[in-house]
């Protein structure tokens, strides 16, 4: 077997076993059922919208799963998040975006990311309060989540550029914030040279695109949150960038938590309250 066969092999091992451990959140039969809605042509340019109950304007999360980028790992990563927060009272959206292996990469990760959040101002709903959204993604998720708050600095032209929704926060949870540097150390075996196609010395124009640290500051307050015992994105992709940002005069909170990568993104888990607190923070005051 081939080194490629074989690291998709272990991907695909390792998505069954990310599927078996993902924190069960039951139904609600009290809560509306989730919509899904397309914001582009493609299968996986969708977005499922979860509402609360009422008929109030409510605060928007736009949820960006994980799994570097790669098409193995889907948006029911973050089902069990999004069913929680709209019993919290948020309208939830999780949405999903082309990945490596399928339909993304490079510029197509991006593009579906700016056009899902764009999207949400063309659907005009009613309950969908566009003053107040929050990018929330986890790891390879949390860095499109911080690049949606580069966007407003983006040149004309560029992918993801002059956006119509611009976050009042951005929350990245163990995120591979600082993309130059993780395509450097070759994290995810290699991830971010997937993404973009190439390493920062082949690409360059796409990095200066992609990676948020050419953009500071952001355009939105930034909350970093990571496990201690995280061992897949290291601890100091949150404090290095929160450095730099703070550098840079951005608005930064970093917030390190009890427990492991997945921790961050469990709701039976106490870091998931310190994510909520930090929500109810920027969202609802």
């Amino acid at each position: 077997m081939s080194r490629t066969s074989s690291l998709l092999a272990l991907l695909a091992v390792a998505a069954l076993v990310l599927a078996a451990c993902r924190p069960a959140t039951p139904e609600d039969p009290s809560m509306p059922q989730p919509e899904t809605i397309a914001y582009g042509p493609g299968p996986d340019q969708v977005l499922d919208l979860h509402l609360p109950a009422g008929d109030d304007a409510v605060p928007v999360v736009v949820l960006l799963h994980g799994g570097f980028w790669r098409d193995v790992y889907v948006r029911d990563l973050t089902d069990p998040m999004a069913r929680d927060l709209a019993r919290r009272g948020y309208a939830a959206v999780n949405l999903e975006y082309g990945r490596v292996g399928g339909t993304g990469g490079w510029p197509r990760t991006f593009e579906d990311v700016a056009a899902g959040l764009d999207h949400l101002a063309e659907l005009d709903h009613p309950r969908l309060d566009l003053d107040r959204v929050a990018v929330v993604g986890h790891s390879a998720g949390g860095l499109l989540a911080t690049w949606t708050a580069a966007r407003p600095s983006l040149d004309a032209g560029a992918v993801g550029a002059s956006p119509a929704v611009v976050p009042r926060v951005v929350v990245s949870l163990a995120g591979v914030n600082e993309l130059t540097r993780a395509a450097e150390e070759r994290l995810g075996a290699g991830a971010v040279r997937d993404l973009l196609g190439g390493g920062p010395d082949e690409v360059p124009d796409r990095y200066a695109v992609a990676d948020p640290t050419r953009h500071l500051p952001l355009a939105a307050p930034w909350v970093g949150v990571h496990a201690e015992r995280d061992d897949s994105v290291p601890l100091d992709m949150t404090t290095g960038f929160a450095e730099l940002l703070r550098e840079a005069g951005g608005d930064v909170t970093v917030e390190i938590v009890a427990g492991d990568h997945m921790s961050v993104i469990d709701p039976s888990r106490e870091s998931w309250e310190v994510v909520l607190g930090l929500l109810e923070d920027h969202l609802t005051a």
